[in-house]
């Protein structure tokens, strides 16, 4: 097997009540179990074993459709794992990061507003981001399903810093249709200690 599925850095329950356990369970050992098994299937039909991921991706217009879907989401779900922590855990933005938060988007609440309003009206499935851009600015995008902007297929690409899964099944037990009350409440649960982090890797 090529790559595996990774565990989750905290408890099922970690989340609660922003996500639920119930929801962090299915999304983790069943969707993301599926891409990964799926991802692994089409490394191998498009010879492609011994290349790391973020290879992958980075050339994933000359790969399958299977690859391309799947190795999105091994590698998206794996980042928003990370992207969130436990009470105690989270931390806040970095002076350096909140000084690019406040350079580019006047202020971490009109950061947050733009990326909400953003995920919210992505169509369909798809994710919402935060990325350093190719210029060096701090930007927000979406993609549709499993894309994300380490993909050379994207109009949009950069570094990700964060980003939240927009698909129904990472909210609907506890939100149901209301995607936009999931992506307020989302921001109770992220972990800006390592999207600190994701920005000084970012612009070293």
């Amino acid at each position: 097997m090529a790559f595996e599925l990774p565990p989750l850095p905290y408890a099922y329950d970690a989340l609660e009540p922003t996500i639920d356990k119930e929801t962090m369970t299915f999304h983790h050992d069943k969707h993301h179990k599926a891409y990964t098994d799926k991802l692994n299937e089409g490394v191998e039909k498009d010879g492609l074993a011994g290349k790391s991921i973020e290879d992958i991706l980075a050339n994933i217009s000359s790969a399958s459709a299977q690859v391309r879907n799947n190795g999105g989401g091994y590698w998206n779900h794996d980042f928003f794992w990370n992207t969130m922590a436990a009470q105690g855990d989270r931390g806040e933005p970095s002076a350096v990061l909140k000084a690019a938060i406040e350079r580019d988007f006047g202020s971490i609440d009109k950061m947050k507003d733009e990326f909400n309003t953003k995920g919210a009206g992505q169509f369909g499935s798809g994710w919402a981001w935060l990325i350093v851009g190719e210029d060096g600015k701090l930007k927000i995008t979406s993609t549709p399903n499993q894309d994300n902007p380490l993909m050379d297929v994207v109009s949009d690409k950069g570094t990700p810093l964060l980003g939240n899964d927009v698909w129904e099944h990472a909210y609907y037990l506890t939100y149901r249709n209301d995607r936009g009350a999931y992506l307020k409440a989302w921001w109770d649960v992220v972990n800006w200690n390592i999207v600190s982090k994701r920005f000084a890797d970012a612009t070293a």
